[in-house]
């Protein structure tokens, strides 16, 4: 018995090329199977946590691999969840900000097929200049002083995650790592590669949206777009205390309740 293929979805395959029975490749459909495609997840992990966790405290105890079920369909076979992130420093109004991530990275250990990029969290104190006149002024400012045009603020970036997801997405597609690539972020700067692993490589790249109104070169790039909505979070909380392989137990920080 022989099956045709139904959809193309690799540059090398024809229409109506035929295909031994049982064998099961992305987007093609055969009578008494179900089509699986192998999935590999991308998360811009700062993205996330900006764009959907930051005002959401409850949600923040997430289970990366069981967001991705959550919105995705079952036919995706989700190999790998790549997950991009930095450690952070601590801030006089918020010490225990490491801590509680420290924590969080260590529940991800309890899913095999979570694997997390660390970039790094630089830190300065450059003077900005202001973009409007300050509407207050501190107490014992001398008024006779001119309003200040600059001041000095304290900037945080995160170096490498989104080039460490760049890079790894358009290596995956050209070693065939994956049939169908699912990226999370909102991030314009992974436009580009994911064009290259869609439109040269051949593959299905799909964004996971963080946001209403998503960044439109993205979905204009993108193979397909999935919102990720409030009852999704939900649905992906690890339990409040999560063991680990080596026998520990992490615990979810009290101000994540």
């Amino acid at each position: 018995m022989q099956a045709y293929l139904l959809q193309i979805t690799h540059p090398q395959l024809a229409a109506g090329s035929k295909v031994a029975k049982g064998k099961l490749f992305c987007g093609l459909c055969f009578s008494g199977y179900t089509c699986l495609m192998r999935t590999i997840v991308y998360i811009d992990g700062f993205n996330l946590y900006y764009r959907m966790l930051k005002s959401r405290p409850a949600k923040k105890w997430l289970n990366p691999l069981a967001l991705a079920k959550a919105v995705l369909q079952p036919t995706h076979t989700i190999l790998r969840v790549n997950y991009y992130t930095a450690r952070i420093s601590a801030r006089a109004y918020d010490p225990q900000a490491p801590a509680r991530q420290a924590m969080y990275l260590n529940a991800l250990e309890s899913v095999p097929e979570v694997v997390v990029h660390e970039g790094s969290f630089m830190t300065s104190e450059p003077w900005m200049p202001l973009a409007y006149p300050p509407q207050a002024r501190p107490n014992d400012y001398q008024w006779s002083l001119p309003t200040p045009q600059v001041v000095r603020v304290i900037k945080s970036e995160e170096k490498g995650s989104d080039v460490n997801l760049g890079a790894h997405l358009v290596r995956d597609a050209f070693t065939d790592a994956f049939d169908v690539a699912v990226v999370l972020t909102n991030d314009s700067d992974l436009v580009e590669p994911i064009r290259i692993s869609k439109d040269e490589a051949g593959k299905r790249v799909g964004l996971l949206v963080p946001v209403k109104y998503p960044t439109q070169s993205l979905i204009d790039v993108a193979s397909f777009h999935l919102h990720i909505r409030p009852g999704h979070l939900n649905k992906a909380q690890f339990p409040d205390r999560v063991e680990l392989f080596d026998g520990r137990a992490v615990q979810r920080p009290p101000s994540w309740i």
